[in-house]
Formats: C-alpha cells, sequence, structure tokens
C-alpha cells in the first residue's frame, strides 16, 4: 500500500518518556500530548516528500529517494545525513538518537521510534489514520 497522502494521528504509546530522552521540554511535551498531528506524504516510485505539522504551525520536511544518502531535519532542528531503506512494504531511517520505522497497516500509518539507551530500550508508536 502506498504511503502518499495526510495522515492524522490517532494514538501515541510512549510519547512522554520518548520525549523526555531527547531532551524535548516539559512544556514542549504537554502541548503536543494530545496534539494531532498531520503527516503528508507524496510518493513518486522511490522519491518521497515526506513532511510532519506540529503545534505552532511548525513543519518539518524532509524529501529523499530511497537508497540514497539525504540530508533530513528533526524536529529540533538538528540536521543530519541518513539513508532511507524500504523493506518488506516498510520504510526505515537512522536519525542521530533513534531508529525509526513507517509502514501501512490494516489502512494506518504505523509510525515506530526506537531508541537505546544505556538505561533499556524506549519506544514511541505513533498511529495516524487517513485524512
Amino acid at each position: 500500500m502506498t504511503f502518499s497522502g495526510k495522515w492524522e494521528t490517532e494514538t501515541q504509546q510512549g510519547y512522554d518518556e520518548f520525549c523526555k530522552l531527547l531532551g524535548i521540554p516539559d512544556d514542549v511535551i504537554e502541548r503536543g500530548r494530545d496534539y494531532k498531528l498531520v503527516t503528508e506524504v507524496v510518493e513518486n516510485g522511490d522519491e518521497y516528500t515526506w513532511t510532519q505539522h506540529y503545534p505552532a504551525n511548525h513543519s518539518v520536511t524532509n524529501k529523499f529517494v530511497i537508497d540514497k544518502e539525504c540530508d533530513m531535519e528533526t524536529i529540533g532542528g538538528k540536521k543530519f545525513k541518513a539513508t532511507v531503506a524500504r523493506e518488506n512494504g516498510k520504510l526505515s531511517v537512522r536519525f542521530p538518537n533513534y531508529h525509526h520505522t513507517s509502514e501501512i497497516s490494516g489502512g494506518k500509518l504505523i509510525e515506530t521510534s526506537t531508541a537505546t539507551p544505556a538505561k533499556g530500550t524506549v519506544i514511541l508508536i505513533r498511529t495516524s489514520k487517513k485524512i
């Protein structure tokens, strides 16, 4: 199934713990906890434009081609180089502090971010519906 379209957050598991691990301030965590994040994806073969619209009219757009190194940006504005891979219908990329996968399952966009600090694994699972 294609990732193309607009997706709105339905549920988030592990949100607070994951955000704290990344050093996001408590007031920002509070504002974002119940925010219906909108993810907009344009897919053209192996080329993607992936935009996430956050509170306070802040958006982050990453453009990438599968299996080619590209410039990416985190919500915090950190820029880094990464390569997005596709395997068994999932997109996978390593961010500076965590590993992120995206997949379509049951008509939903499922995004899983996994960080493995010294204290143990912290996982954020965001499920979004198509709008």
